[in-house]
Protein backbone atom coordinates (compact mmCIF):
# COMPACT_ATOMS: atom_id res chain seq x y z
CA UNK A 1 0.00 0.00 0.00
CA UNK A 2 1.03 3.61 -0.54
CA UNK A 3 2.38 5.72 2.31
CA UNK A 4 -0.35 7.56 4.22
CA UNK A 5 0.85 11.06 3.43
CA UNK A 6 1.00 10.21 -0.27
CA UNK A 7 -2.54 8.80 -0.22
CA UNK A 8 -4.54 11.70 1.20
CA UNK A 9 -2.69 13.84 3.72
CA UNK A 10 -0.75 16.04 1.34
CA UNK A 11 -3.93 16.81 -0.60
CA UNK A 12 -5.67 18.36 2.41
CA UNK A 13 -4.84 22.05 2.09
CA UNK A 14 -6.58 25.10 3.55
CA UNK A 15 -9.56 24.72 1.24
CA UNK A 16 -10.06 21.10 2.30
CA UNK A 17 -9.81 22.00 5.98
CA UNK A 18 -12.32 24.80 5.54
CA UNK A 19 -14.70 22.52 3.63
CA UNK A 20 -14.51 19.90 6.38
CA UNK A 21 -14.99 22.46 9.17
CA UNK A 22 -17.94 24.11 7.46
CA UNK A 23 -19.67 20.84 6.62
CA UNK A 24 -19.25 19.34 10.07
CA UNK A 25 -20.36 22.54 11.80
CA UNK A 26 -23.50 22.48 9.66
CA UNK A 27 -23.93 18.78 10.39
CA UNK A 28 -23.75 19.25 14.17
CA UNK A 29 -26.10 22.24 14.04
CA UNK A 30 -28.59 20.25 11.91
CA UNK A 31 -28.69 17.11 14.05
CA UNK A 32 -28.21 18.80 17.42
CA UNK A 33 -31.02 21.15 16.48
CA UNK A 34 -33.31 18.23 15.63
CA UNK A 35 -32.50 16.65 18.99
CA UNK A 36 -33.53 19.88 20.73
CA UNK A 37 -36.76 20.17 18.72
CA UNK A 38 -37.59 16.50 19.32
CA UNK A 39 -37.02 16.93 23.06
CA UNK A 40 -39.32 19.95 23.11
CA UNK A 41 -42.05 18.16 21.15
CA UNK A 42 -41.92 14.93 23.13
CA UNK A 43 -41.21 16.25 26.62
CA UNK A 44 -38.57 14.84 28.98
CA UNK A 45 -37.52 11.30 28.09
CA UNK A 46 -37.20 10.55 31.80
CA UNK A 47 -39.18 12.54 34.40
CA UNK A 48 -36.87 14.46 36.71
CA UNK A 49 -38.13 12.50 39.71
CA UNK A 50 -36.93 9.24 38.13
CA UNK A 51 -33.48 10.48 37.16
CA UNK A 52 -30.46 9.00 38.97
CA UNK A 53 -29.51 11.03 41.98
CA UNK A 54 -26.04 12.28 42.84
CA UNK A 55 -24.71 12.15 39.29
CA UNK A 56 -23.52 15.02 37.17
CA UNK A 57 -24.84 15.62 33.69
CA UNK A 58 -22.93 17.55 31.01
CA UNK A 59 -24.55 20.76 29.87
CA UNK A 60 -24.96 21.76 26.24
CA UNK A 61 -21.65 23.60 26.25
CA UNK A 62 -19.86 20.50 27.53
CA UNK A 63 -21.45 18.25 24.91
CA UNK A 64 -20.55 20.65 22.11
CA UNK A 65 -16.97 20.87 23.38
CA UNK A 66 -16.71 17.07 23.25
CA UNK A 67 -18.19 17.04 19.76
CA UNK A 68 -15.72 19.68 18.63
CA UNK A 69 -12.82 17.60 19.98
CA UNK A 70 -14.15 14.57 18.07
CA UNK A 71 -14.33 16.51 14.80
CA UNK A 72 -10.81 17.88 15.33
CA UNK A 73 -9.58 14.33 15.81
CA UNK A 74 -11.45 13.20 12.68
CA UNK A 75 -9.85 15.99 10.64
CA UNK A 76 -6.40 15.22 12.06
CA UNK A 77 -6.82 11.60 10.95
CA UNK A 78 -7.74 12.74 7.46
CA UNK A 79 -4.78 15.13 7.34
CA UNK A 80 -2.47 12.31 8.47
CA UNK A 81 -3.68 10.16 5.59
CA UNK A 82 -5.44 7.47 7.58
CA UNK A 83 -8.62 7.86 5.54
CA UNK A 84 -10.33 10.05 2.99
CA UNK A 85 -12.67 12.95 3.53
CA UNK A 86 -16.20 11.68 4.21
CA UNK A 87 -17.73 10.65 0.90
CA UNK A 88 -20.90 12.60 1.75
CA UNK A 89 -19.18 15.76 2.95
CA UNK A 90 -21.87 17.69 1.06
CA UNK A 91 -25.02 15.55 1.27
CA UNK A 92 -27.89 15.84 -1.17
CA UNK A 93 -30.28 18.48 0.23
CA UNK A 94 -33.40 16.62 -0.88
CA UNK A 95 -32.32 13.46 0.97
CA UNK A 96 -31.37 15.41 4.10
CA UNK A 97 -34.80 17.07 4.23
CA UNK A 98 -36.64 13.84 3.47
CA UNK A 99 -34.83 11.99 6.26
CA UNK A 100 -35.63 14.74 8.75
CA UNK A 101 -39.29 14.74 7.72
CA UNK A 102 -39.48 10.95 8.15
CA UNK A 103 -37.82 11.23 11.56
CA UNK A 104 -40.38 13.73 12.84
CA UNK A 105 -43.30 11.79 11.34
CA UNK A 106 -42.17 8.74 13.28
CA UNK A 107 -41.40 10.60 16.52
CA UNK A 108 -44.95 10.42 17.98
CA UNK A 109 -44.84 6.61 17.75
CA UNK A 110 -41.49 6.50 19.57
CA UNK A 111 -42.88 8.78 22.28
CA UNK A 112 -45.99 6.61 22.60
CA UNK A 113 -43.89 3.50 23.25
CA UNK A 114 -41.62 5.32 25.66
CA UNK A 115 -44.48 6.66 27.76
CA UNK A 116 -46.21 3.28 27.82
CA UNK A 117 -42.98 1.33 28.33
CA UNK A 118 -43.61 -0.77 25.22
CA UNK A 119 -40.41 -2.52 24.25
CA UNK A 120 -41.66 -5.79 22.76
CA UNK A 121 -44.16 -4.59 20.17
CA UNK A 122 -42.38 -6.37 17.31
CA UNK A 123 -42.56 -9.66 19.19
CA UNK A 124 -46.26 -9.39 19.95
CA UNK A 125 -47.33 -7.63 16.74
CA UNK A 126 -44.71 -8.12 14.00
CA UNK A 127 -44.70 -5.38 11.36
CA UNK A 128 -46.51 -6.38 8.14
CA UNK A 129 -43.34 -6.00 6.05
CA UNK A 130 -41.22 -8.10 8.42
CA UNK A 131 -39.00 -10.70 6.81
CA UNK A 132 -40.05 -14.33 6.57
CA UNK A 133 -38.88 -16.37 9.51
CA UNK A 134 -38.67 -13.46 11.95
CA UNK A 135 -40.08 -15.69 14.68
CA UNK A 136 -36.88 -17.74 14.43
CA UNK A 137 -34.72 -14.76 15.34
CA UNK A 138 -33.35 -14.84 18.90
CA UNK A 139 -35.78 -13.43 21.48
CA UNK A 140 -33.22 -10.85 22.65
CA UNK A 141 -33.24 -9.40 19.14
CA UNK A 142 -37.02 -9.19 18.64
CA UNK A 143 -37.46 -5.97 20.59
CA UNK A 144 -38.09 -2.31 19.87
CA UNK A 145 -34.61 -1.16 20.82
CA UNK A 146 -34.62 2.62 21.39
CA UNK A 147 -38.43 2.31 21.24
CA UNK A 148 -37.97 2.57 17.47
CA UNK A 149 -40.76 1.59 15.10
CA UNK A 150 -40.54 -2.04 13.90
CA UNK A 151 -37.35 -2.67 15.86
CA UNK A 152 -34.76 -3.85 13.34
CA UNK A 153 -37.29 -5.79 11.31
CA UNK A 154 -38.50 -3.57 8.48
CA UNK A 155 -37.32 -1.53 5.53
CA UNK A 156 -38.86 1.56 7.12
CA UNK A 157 -36.73 1.08 10.22
CA UNK A 158 -33.60 0.53 8.10
CA UNK A 159 -34.21 3.76 6.20
CA UNK A 160 -34.73 5.75 9.42
CA UNK A 161 -32.01 4.22 11.57
CA UNK A 162 -28.88 6.16 10.64
CA UNK A 163 -30.70 9.48 10.86
CA UNK A 164 -32.08 8.55 14.29
CA UNK A 165 -28.59 7.65 15.51
CA UNK A 166 -27.11 10.90 14.23
CA UNK A 167 -29.82 12.89 16.02
CA UNK A 168 -29.05 10.97 19.22
CA UNK A 169 -25.33 11.75 18.92
CA UNK A 170 -25.71 15.33 17.71
CA UNK A 171 -24.18 14.58 14.32
CA UNK A 172 -21.15 12.75 15.74
CA UNK A 173 -22.01 9.12 14.97
CA UNK A 174 -20.12 8.85 11.68
CA UNK A 175 -17.04 10.56 13.08
CA UNK A 176 -17.02 8.08 15.97
CA UNK A 177 -17.37 5.15 13.57
CA UNK A 178 -14.50 6.47 11.45
CA UNK A 179 -12.10 6.09 14.37
CA UNK A 180 -12.06 2.38 13.51
CA UNK A 181 -10.41 3.23 10.18
CA UNK A 182 -7.16 4.24 11.88
CA UNK A 183 -6.23 0.79 13.27
CA UNK A 184 -7.50 -0.79 10.05
CA UNK A 185 -5.10 1.41 8.07
CA UNK A 186 -2.20 0.57 10.36
CA UNK A 187 -2.95 -3.14 10.09
CA UNK A 188 -3.34 -3.22 6.30
CA UNK A 189 -0.64 -0.77 5.21
CA UNK A 190 2.10 -3.40 4.85
CA UNK A 191 -0.18 -6.15 3.57
CA UNK A 192 -1.33 -7.14 0.10
CA UNK A 193 -5.01 -6.27 -0.08
CA UNK A 194 -5.75 -9.13 -2.44
CA UNK A 195 -4.90 -11.52 0.40
CA UNK A 196 -6.88 -9.72 3.12
CA UNK A 197 -10.44 -10.07 4.38
CA UNK A 198 -12.53 -7.86 6.65
CA UNK A 199 -15.86 -8.77 8.27
CA UNK A 200 -18.15 -6.24 9.95
CA UNK A 201 -20.26 -7.98 12.62
CA UNK A 202 -23.72 -6.42 13.07
CA UNK A 203 -23.16 -4.33 9.96
CA UNK A 204 -26.71 -3.00 9.99
CA UNK A 205 -27.35 -0.70 7.03
CA UNK A 206 -23.71 -0.91 5.93
CA UNK A 207 -23.04 2.72 6.81
CA UNK A 208 -19.63 2.04 8.35
CA UNK A 209 -18.63 -0.23 5.49
CA UNK A 210 -19.20 2.58 2.99
CA UNK A 211 -16.27 4.34 4.67
CA UNK A 212 -14.20 1.16 4.59
CA UNK A 213 -14.87 0.58 0.90
CA UNK A 214 -14.31 4.22 0.01
CA UNK A 215 -10.76 3.80 1.33
CA UNK A 216 -10.06 0.18 0.36
CA UNK A 217 -12.41 -0.55 -2.56
CA UNK A 218 -10.77 -3.86 -3.47
CA UNK A 219 -10.66 -5.22 0.08
CA UNK A 220 -12.70 -8.43 0.40
CA UNK A 221 -15.45 -7.40 2.80
CA UNK A 222 -18.33 -9.23 4.46
CA UNK A 223 -21.34 -7.58 6.12
CA UNK A 224 -23.00 -9.80 8.75
CA UNK A 225 -26.31 -8.91 10.37
CA UNK A 226 -29.48 -10.60 11.63
CA UNK A 227 -31.93 -8.33 9.81
CA UNK A 228 -32.90 -9.04 6.21
CA UNK A 229 -34.29 -5.52 5.93
CA UNK A 230 -31.10 -3.87 7.13
CA UNK A 231 -28.97 -6.10 4.91
CA UNK A 232 -31.12 -5.10 1.93
CA UNK A 233 -30.25 -1.49 2.73
CA UNK A 234 -26.58 -2.48 3.09
CA UNK A 235 -26.64 -4.12 -0.35
CA UNK A 236 -28.02 -0.94 -1.85
CA UNK A 237 -25.37 1.25 -0.22
CA UNK A 238 -22.51 -1.12 -1.02
CA UNK A 239 -23.60 -1.75 -4.61
CA UNK A 240 -20.67 0.26 -6.08
CA UNK A 241 -18.33 -2.33 -4.55
CA UNK A 242 -20.50 -5.41 -5.11
CA UNK A 243 -17.68 -7.45 -6.62
CA UNK A 244 -15.67 -7.40 -3.40
CA UNK A 245 -18.55 -7.35 -0.90
CA UNK A 246 -20.54 -10.22 0.61
CA UNK A 247 -23.75 -9.84 2.63
CA UNK A 248 -24.66 -12.60 5.08
CA UNK A 249 -27.57 -12.98 7.49
CA UNK A 250 -26.26 -14.44 10.75
CA UNK A 251 -25.94 -13.79 14.46
CA UNK A 252 -22.74 -12.49 16.00
CA UNK A 253 -22.66 -15.52 18.29
CA UNK A 254 -22.76 -17.95 15.33
CA UNK A 255 -20.69 -16.51 12.49
CA UNK A 256 -20.82 -18.67 9.33
CA UNK A 257 -17.12 -18.06 8.62
CA UNK A 258 -14.16 -20.44 8.66
CA UNK A 259 -11.71 -20.49 11.55
CA UNK A 260 -8.79 -18.06 11.25
CA UNK A 261 -10.12 -16.59 8.00
CA UNK A 262 -10.32 -12.83 8.72
CA UNK A 263 -7.54 -10.25 8.88
CA UNK A 264 -9.85 -7.67 10.47
CA UNK A 265 -13.14 -8.03 12.30
CA UNK A 266 -15.05 -4.88 13.21
CA UNK A 267 -17.95 -4.72 15.64
CA UNK A 268 -19.63 -1.36 16.18
CA UNK A 269 -22.43 -0.57 18.65
CA UNK A 270 -23.50 -4.18 19.13
CA UNK A 271 -22.40 -5.45 22.54
CA UNK A 272 -24.59 -3.08 24.58
CA UNK A 273 -27.61 -4.72 22.89
CA UNK A 274 -26.61 -8.28 23.79
CA UNK A 275 -27.32 -10.22 26.99
CA UNK A 276 -24.15 -11.02 28.93
CA UNK A 277 -24.00 -14.67 27.87
CA UNK A 278 -24.45 -13.78 24.21
CA UNK A 279 -21.71 -11.15 24.51
CA UNK A 280 -19.31 -13.86 25.64
CA UNK A 281 -20.26 -16.11 22.72
CA UNK A 282 -19.96 -13.26 20.23
CA UNK A 283 -16.49 -12.40 21.55
CA UNK A 284 -15.48 -16.06 21.21
CA UNK A 285 -16.72 -16.11 17.61
CA UNK A 286 -14.74 -12.99 16.77
CA UNK A 287 -11.63 -14.66 18.18
CA UNK A 288 -12.35 -17.88 16.31
CA UNK A 289 -12.60 -16.29 12.86
CA UNK A 290 -9.58 -13.99 13.27
CA UNK A 291 -6.29 -15.01 11.72
CA UNK A 292 -3.49 -15.47 14.28
CA UNK A 293 -2.06 -12.07 13.34
CA UNK A 294 -5.44 -10.40 12.79
CA UNK A 295 -7.08 -7.60 14.75
CA UNK A 296 -10.59 -6.89 15.97
CA UNK A 297 -11.74 -3.28 16.18
CA UNK A 298 -14.50 -2.78 18.73
CA UNK A 299 -16.53 0.41 19.14
CA UNK A 300 -19.36 0.77 21.58
CA UNK A 301 -20.74 3.08 24.23
CA UNK A 302 -18.65 4.52 27.01
CA UNK A 303 -18.89 2.60 30.26
CA UNK A 304 -19.29 3.95 33.75
CA UNK A 305 -16.12 5.68 34.90
CA UNK A 306 -14.58 6.08 31.43
CA UNK A 307 -15.44 9.77 31.44
CA UNK A 308 -16.99 10.72 34.80
CA UNK A 309 -18.55 13.82 33.25
CA UNK A 310 -20.70 11.51 31.12
CA UNK A 311 -21.69 9.04 33.84
CA UNK A 312 -25.06 10.70 34.30
CA UNK A 313 -25.89 10.15 30.63
CA UNK A 314 -24.82 6.50 30.89
CA UNK A 315 -27.18 6.00 33.82
CA UNK A 316 -29.98 7.86 32.05
CA UNK A 317 -29.71 6.17 28.66
CA UNK A 318 -31.41 2.82 29.44
CA UNK A 319 -34.20 4.69 31.22
CA UNK A 320 -34.86 6.99 28.25
CA UNK A 321 -34.56 4.27 25.59
CA UNK A 322 -35.50 0.63 25.53
CA UNK A 323 -32.04 -0.83 26.15
CA UNK A 324 -32.55 -3.83 28.46
CA UNK A 325 -28.89 -4.98 28.46
CA UNK A 326 -27.18 -1.60 28.52
CA UNK A 327 -26.80 -1.17 32.29
CA UNK A 328 -25.09 -4.56 32.53
CA UNK A 329 -22.84 -3.70 29.58
CA UNK A 330 -21.90 -0.37 31.17
CA UNK A 331 -20.65 -2.16 34.29
CA UNK A 332 -18.93 -5.17 32.69
CA UNK A 333 -15.16 -5.61 32.60
CA UNK A 334 -14.59 -5.75 28.84
CA UNK A 335 -10.95 -6.68 29.24
CA UNK A 336 -11.94 -9.78 31.18
CA UNK A 337 -14.72 -10.55 28.69
CA UNK A 338 -12.32 -10.49 25.75
CA UNK A 339 -9.59 -12.31 27.67
CA UNK A 340 -12.04 -15.13 28.25
CA UNK A 341 -12.47 -15.36 24.49
CA UNK A 342 -8.73 -15.41 23.82
CA UNK A 343 -8.38 -11.75 22.84
CA UNK A 344 -5.97 -9.21 24.31
CA UNK A 345 -6.64 -5.48 24.44
CA UNK A 346 -3.93 -3.83 22.36
CA UNK A 347 -5.25 -0.30 22.84
CA UNK A 348 -8.28 1.52 24.21
CA UNK A 349 -9.30 5.14 23.66
CA UNK A 350 -12.36 7.33 24.03
CA UNK A 351 -14.09 9.19 21.21
CA UNK A 352 -16.91 11.45 22.41
CA UNK A 353 -19.56 8.99 23.71
CA UNK A 354 -17.79 5.88 22.43
CA UNK A 355 -14.95 3.58 23.40
CA UNK A 356 -12.59 2.34 20.68
CA UNK A 357 -10.69 -0.87 21.44
CA UNK A 358 -8.21 -2.76 19.27
CA UNK A 359 -7.92 -6.45 20.10
CA UNK A 360 -5.48 -9.11 19.00
CA UNK A 361 -5.63 -12.85 19.17
CA UNK A 362 -3.69 -14.50 21.98
CA UNK A 363 -0.98 -16.87 20.85
CA UNK A 364 -1.76 -20.47 21.86
CA UNK A 365 1.88 -20.79 22.93
CA UNK A 366 1.82 -17.73 25.18
CA UNK A 367 2.39 -18.39 28.90
CA UNK A 368 -0.75 -18.30 31.01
Amino acid sequence: MTDASERYGERLGPVGRFAYAASQAARVAWFFGQYAVAARLSGPAVPRAKRPQGLSFPDTRGILAELRALMERDLANIAAGYYRMPHDLVPAPARVLADAAAFFRDLPEVVRRRRAGIGFEVRENPPPMVETGAEKLPPYYRQNFHFQTDGYLSARSAQLYDHQVEVLFGGGADAMRRQALVPIFEHLKHRTLADCRLTDVAAGTGRFLTFVKDNWPRLDTTAVDLSHAYLDEARRRLAPWARSTHVVQAAAEALPLPDASQDVVTCIYLFHELPRGVRARAAAEIARVLKPDGIAVFIDSLQRGDNPAMDGLIELFPLAFHEPYYADYAAQDLGALFAGAGLSVRSSALAFLSKVMVLSKDSPDAPS
